[in-house]
């Protein structure tokens, strides 16, 4: 790292310590062209991806997969079955790769835990490395939302506490939601602070901050609560909790791909992108790993620092493969609903 980026890797360090200097930074990165945005997004939504491309992005995205159910009817035996789902996604073919997680409420992790624990795709982040698992070793990874998902609105102290639990009863990546209500205040600090802290609760697991782009309103205000919430120490940005109506866009995402391009550039710190809600077919998948490979490049072409965050895209992406292989399309029923 050259001395002018080390540098500027250490300003950089400092701004949460004065709220003045965190907003002024905020506010002072470039602002975003919302027509210029939308129609870039729309632009690498037309490319066309056919034959053995589609097919090696098809298995890009089920790698890519955080299998997520996030119902107040989940029970213990739903989370089981979908934690074997996760495993093998399609039991007639060995060849099928697993997803990359399982994203579930914090009181559902043991049981997901039950199933990924042992299996030679199991739960569990080698240490010592910046990612996940080295090349070549599967691993299917449990999430658990957490922080008082999805409001955000509870005490510091309730938020962590809901961390630690998960965290202790398996969760290897913890998804949690800033509080909205003061980010588009202004109190930037507040929100800074309690990222921190999530991350310091979270341990050996890895953080991944929901910014809910749906209520943020406008792209600038995603872009700052992108950098906001990489300077706080998160190691992915995640769009939406699933549970607003407006939850991931090609073009917030494209701001979100631009903000951790610029991040690395500043600092030599990659962190990953989570587009989550609404992504429910193929070709909805691939027009966001094509976004992904013009935006940022082939290095977050990869489930360590991209993901899915979806309950029905997988089965399509299921169906699609079939036909794929077999020239058939499988049955809406041939797989299980989650």
């Amino acid at each position: 790292m050259t001395a002018t980026a080390t540098s500027a890797r250490s300003d950089l360090s400092e701004l949460g310590r004065s709220e003045t200097a965190l907003r002024n930074f905020l506010h002072g990165l470039p602002g975003v062209d919302q027509v210029g945005a939308e129609q870039r997004a729309a632009q690498l939504g037309t490319r066309s991806i056919k034959t053995t491309a589609k097919a090696e992005a098809i298995d890009l995205a089920i790698r890519m997969v955080d299998l997520t159910t996030l119902e107040g009817a989940d029970t213990p035996g739903k989370v089981r079955a979908l934690a074997a789902k996760a495993l093998r996604p399609d039991p007639a073919d060995p060849s099928c790769p697993h997803v990359g997680a399982v994203c579930v409420y914090p009181a559902m992790v043991p049981y997901v835990a039950e199933v990924l624990r042992g299996s030679d795709a199991g739960s569990g982040r080698p240490s010592g490395g910046p990612g996940h698992a080295p090349a070549g070793v599967g691993t299917v990874h449990l999430a658990s939302v957490a922080t008082s998902f999805p409001s955000g609105q509870a005490p510091l102290e309730i938020k962590l506490a809901d961390v630690r639990a998960a965290v202790e009863a398996g969760a290897d990546e913890i998804d949690m939601v800033i509080n909205r209500g003061a980010f588009l205040a202004g109190r930037y600090g507040e929100v800074y602070d309690e990222i921190v802290a999530t991350k310091s609760a979270c341990g050996d697991a890895h953080l991944k901050v929901i910014l809910e782009t749906g209520e943020l309103a406008t792209y600038d205000n995603v872009r700052r609560a992108s950098w906001l919430a990489m300077l706080a120490g998160g190691d992915f940005i995640k769009t939406s909790t699933g549970k607003v109506p407006v939850a991931a866009t090609l073009p917030v995402t494209l701001v979100m791909l631009e903000a951790v391009r610029d991040f690395r550039a500043a600092t030599g710190r990659q962190v990953g992108v989570k587009p989550a809600g609404g992504i429910k077919n193929t070709k909805d998948a691939i027009k966001y790993l094509v976004m992904v490979n013009e935006t940022v490049g082939a290095d977050w072409l990869h489930p360590d620092w991209f993901r899915f965050g979806a309950s029905s895209l997988l089965n399509d992406l299921l169906m699609q493969r079939t036909k794929l292989t077999t020239g058939v399309y499988a049955g809406p029923d041939y797989f299980t609903l989650d």
